[in-house]
């Protein structure tokens, strides 16, 4: 019998011993660092930040389906981080950075469809497509006929802007959102040509601020919006 000699590790095909070259070049104690100065500091946290909102937003939507949270608490979640998201990618350099939605998406293999797909719509789903009021929680004759209002400013603002050809996302995306939100506070039913509120709210919300919408675009534009606002008008009796 002799005496066996124990490893002091379980051998493997790979095992490696460091050697003492290498380990006087690695500082185990050394901080490292993602970025080298404050711009690529600031980039990086951009796109945390962005990421950390589509896996927020993918939960939203998801509690929202299941009826797991109240519709007021919904909509005001949602229009914040699609807010945030917004205004993260205003910076040229984070947007840049980030590509697009899909590039993005791929890059770091997220699985986030319900936020894909609100982000491209641009607007809660309360907004998007209402649910439907109790009898008991309809506007009174009052606040009906002043969202009314509203909704008809709207409209003349946006075939003003259209007219004097100011055809900026940013300018006309927010009109068409308080037109869509004013509609949704008078009525909650669909009516001829609503649908298309929707589509050119996602066809500008796909937009960069500063882009215009081509002439032929202006004229779709101007006589879907037509269409739309005689929709809505024939809802009122």
């Amino acid at each position: 019998m002799y005496a066996q000699h124990q490893l002091a590790y379980a051998p493997t095909p790979y095992s490696y011993t460091p050697t003492s070259s290498l380990a006087a070049t690695v500082n185990l104690d050394e901080e490292v660092k993602l970025s080298s100065n404050s711009a690529e500091r600031e980039l990086y946290e951009s796109l945390a930040e962005i990421y950390s909102i589509l896996v927020t937003l993918d939960a939203l939507e998801k509690a929202f389906l299941k009826d797991s949270i109240a519709e007021s608490i919904y909509t005001e979640t949602c229009s914040r981080l699609l807010k945030q998201y917004k205004s993260n990618l205003a910076d040229e350099s984070v947007a840049r950075a980030f590509v697009d939605l899909d590039t993005f998406k791929n890059e770091w293999d997220m699985e986030v469809p319900r936020a894909m797909e609100r982000l491209r719509i641009g607007i809660p789903a309360t907004v998007e497509a209402p649910s439907h009021r109790p009898s008991s929680q309809v506007p009174g004759a009052g606040a009906a006929a002043t969202h009314i209002v509203s909704v008809s400013e709207n409209f003349i603002t946006l075939f003003d802007a259209v007219k004097m050809d100011i055809l900026s996302k940013d300018t006309l995306h927010p009109i068409l959102v308080e037109i869509i939100q004013a509609i949704n506070k008078v009525t909650d039913q669909d009516f001829e040509n609503k649908g298309k509120i929707v589509q050119w709210l996602i066809t500008l919300n796909q937009m960069r601020a500063a882009e215009e919408l081509s002439p032929e675009q202006a004229r779709e534009l101007q006589f879907d919006m037509n269409l739309a606002y005689d929709g809505f008008k024939s809802t009122l009796g």
